[in-house]
């Protein structure tokens, strides 16, 4: 019984930390932190190994009159 509950806590635990690498990669925390759930160690993994969104410019140029 106690393997499960370790098991089951490192399990958590991953989803977390999977959860807190998406975000700094400006993906959705919620949503990976599921994905972590259910995949584990393979989600992390995907995470680590993606690259971040290219950057999105702040604001458009002034027009020209």
């Amino acid at each position: 019984m106690s393997d499960y509950v370790s098991t089951g806590m490192f399990w958590f635990s991953l989803a977390v930390i999977t959860a807190g690498l998406a975000e700094q990669k400006r993906r959705s925390r919620l949503a990976w932190f599921f994905v972590s759930l259910l995949l584990g160690p393979i989600a992390t993994l995907c995470v680590v190994m993606s690259a971040p969104p290219a950057p999105v410019p702040d604001a458009l140029p002034p027009a020209r009159a």
